[in-house]
């Protein structure tokens, strides 16, 4: 399982450039002008992770499988997208098909680069974009409620589910606030998830700066960080300009490019990671002579849910899960090891896998 973030924004604010970096590719077309990007471009990349590189090294795997992770670059949106401004219900259409939001906010200054607005203030974006969506969900509930009036004198019951959900989300949306400030209960959690409202998705802004404050920010990225904890929302900081120049180069080269601008890591290692924390994702890893493989999950799964991420035969005719942690795996230089230390543990269909878990699972056929 991976996941799949919509790159969002206004016009020129570098999606694009930052999605051309991400993905390695020139798909989608990096111009300064409003509506470069018609069609959502989709790329699929490799999620970095070293402990992946050192579990092969170990069972001396032949291959090196990542987990993926897919980005989707949609075309900017402007004020009343949510009434068809720009190309406002196709680009609102593609939000709806993605798990999370990537909001791209400008976050430097050039005269050179046009603004859509005529100002740097992504502040302003952010409410602009935020405004929109929060209309168009607003507009797609009414419909909804109105469209439920005949099954709920019915006495239907999944009718009742839904404008119960949907009414909270409309008070939520009339008072200014996104739906995904609504609490949703355990039970109401997939009905939730299927009414796709634009606003309940949750958001990871991107502070797209220049070289000179990749390493540590500027003024704007630092009010976005501000804006984004009072949200309860997470932020990033990143240079879609050296990220475009990285993605040209070779690992070697780019460590040492980065080494230069004062950076640790690229920032698509930053962004990912912000991302796999903002959907409360994590990764187990499958390992031996053939292949290191890694695999993502949503925190909190069980053993059988886990092991039907590689196969549904495997979740349907689970028996256990034979688990070593990360670092045994390591310490302990292998299966092996972690078998003859007794670090090896026969997990059941009750158990929560753990982020770094190396799973072996037994099944019936």
């Amino acid at each position: 399982m991976g996941f799949r973030m919509g790159i969002v924004g206004l016009p020129n604010v570098g999606k694009s450039t930052l999605f051309n970096a991400l993905t390695r590719t020139a798909a989608a077309q990096a111009a300064n002008f409003p509506f470069c990007t018609i069609e959502p471009n989709v790329g699929d990349v490799a999620v970095p992770d070293a402990r992946l590189e050192r579990l092969a090294e170990i069972a001396g795997s032949k291959q090196i499988i990542p987990a993926r992770m897919t980005f989707v670059d949609i075309a900017g949106l402007v004020k009343g997208a949510s009434k068809g401004e720009g190309l406002g219900n196709q680009f609102l259409a593609n939000i709806r098909e993605v798990d999370a939001i990537a909001h791209v906010l400008r976050c430097f200054e050039d005269e050179d680069v046009t603004h859509v607005e005529g100002r740097v203030d992504p502040i302003a974006d952010a409410e602009v974009i935020e405004t929109e969506l929060m209309l168009a969900d607003l507009e797609s509930v009414e419909k909804r409620r109105a469209g439920l009036v005949r099954k709920l004198k019915g006495g239907d019951k999944e009718a009742a589910q839904a404008d119960r959900l949907l009414g909270l989300a409309q008070a939520a949306l009339e008072a200014g606030r996104p739906a995904r400030t609504v609490a949703v209960d355990a039970e109401d959690a997939r009905a939730w998830r299927l009414l796709q409202l634009l606003t309940a998705k949750p958001v990871l802004y991107v502070c797209n700066v220049d070289e000179a404050s990749a390493a540590s920010g500027n003024a704007h990225s630092e009010a976005v960080a501000a804006m984004a904890a009072e949200q309860g929302a997470a932020s990033v900081v990143i240079s879609a300009q050296i990220e475009e120049e990285i993605s040209k180069l070779e690992p070697e080269e780019a460590a040492m490019f980065l080494a230069e601008m004062g950076l640790e890591e690229a920032g698509l290692d930053r962004l990912i990671r912000a991302g796999y924390e903002l959907l409360q994702l994590e990764t187990y890893f499958t390992v031996g002579p053939k292949e290191a493989r890694a695999w993502t999950i949503p925190r909190g799964t069980l053993a059988p849910r886990a092991a039907g991420v590689i196969h549904g035969d495997f979740e349907r005719g689970f028996i256990r899960a034979e688990t070593i942690s990360y670092e045994d795996y390591v310490s302990l230089g292998g299966e092996q090891g972690a078998r003859e230390a007794g670090r090896m543990r026969a997990e059941g269909k009750g158990y929560v896998v753990q982020d770094g878990d190396v799973l072996h699972f037994l099944f019936n056929t």
